[in-house]
C-alpha cells in the first residue's frame, strides 16, 4: 500500500473523529447549560437565605456546612448553588422535620392519623367524649402538614442539587470532548502535511 494512501485515510478518519467529538461536546455543553438554567430558576423562586451562623441553634451548629454558609453578609447567605441546596435540604430542613415529626415521614404519619379518626367516629357513635382524641388528631394532623411542606421543599432542593451535579459532569465531559476534538484536528492536520510531503513512490511494508 502506498504511504500517501495510508496517510490520507488516517487524516480523513481523524478529521471525522474530531467533528464527532465537537458535536458530542456541543450537545453535552447544551445539557450543562440547561441544568444550570434550571437550577438558577429553582433557586431564584425559593429565595432561601441561610440562618446567620451566630443565630444557629446548638443542633444546627453541629452541621459544618450550615455554619460555613451562614457566615458572611446577607447576599453571601443566599442559597444559590447545588452544594448549598444539598446542605440546606439535609441538614436544616431534615433536622427540623425530625424534630417536628419524631422522625416519621408524611406517609408514615398517615396511619396513626387514620386510626385516630376511626377512634373518634367510634367514640361519637357510642356517645363518648372525644375531646382528647380530637386534640391528638389536631396535633398529628399538624405534624403531617409540616412533614408534607418540609418534604416538598426538601425534594425541590435535592432535585435542583441533582441537576447541578449532572450539569457539572456534563460540562466536564464537554471540555474533555472539546480537547479531544482539538487534538484530533491537530493530528489530522499533521497527517495531511505528511501526506503532502510524502513521495508518490513511498510504500508501507
Amino acid at each position: 500500500m502506498k504511504r500517501k494512501t495510508l496517510d490520507l485515510a488516517f487524516s480523513i478518519g481523524g478529521l471525522g473523529i474530531a467533528v464527532l467529538l465537537l458535536i458530542f461536546g456541543i450537545v453535552l455543553q447544551g445539557e450543562a447549560n440547561f441544568a444550570d438554567d434550571y437550577v438558577a430558576e429553582q433557586f431564584s423562586e425559593q429565595q432561601i437565605y441561610f440562618t446567620p451562623a451566630e443565630e444557629l441553634s446548638e443542633e444546627e451548629a453541629q452541621a459544618e456546612c450550615l455554619v460555613e454558609y451562614g457566615s458572611g453578609s446577607e447576599e453571601e447567605r443566599l442559597l444559590d448553588s447545588g452544594k448549598e441546596a444539598e446542605c440546606y435540604a439535609n441538614e436544616y430542613i431534615g433536622l427540623h422535620l425530625r424534630q417536628s415529626t419524631g422522625g416519621l415521614s408524611y406517609a408514615q404519619l398517615g396511619e396513626p392519623q387514620s386510626e385516630l379518626r376511626a377512634q373518634i367516629e367510634a367514640a361519637e357513635a357510642d356517645g363518648d367524649d372525644t375531646a382528647d382524641l380530637e386534640e391528638e388528631l389536631a396535633a398529628i394532623s399538624q405534624q403531617r402538614d409540616t412533614a408534607f411542606r418540609g418534604e416538598t421543599l426538601r425534594g425541590i432542593l435535592l432535585t435542583a442539587y441533582g441537576f447541578s451535579e449532572i450539569g457539572a459532569k456534563a460540562s466536564l465531559a464537554a471540555t474533555v470532548a472539546f480537547v479531544g476534538a482539538a487534538l484530533m484536528l491537530l493530528l489530522s492536520i499533521a497527517g495531511f502535511v505528511h501526506w503532502a510531503r510524502t513521495p508518490e513512490t513511498a510504500t508501507v511494508d
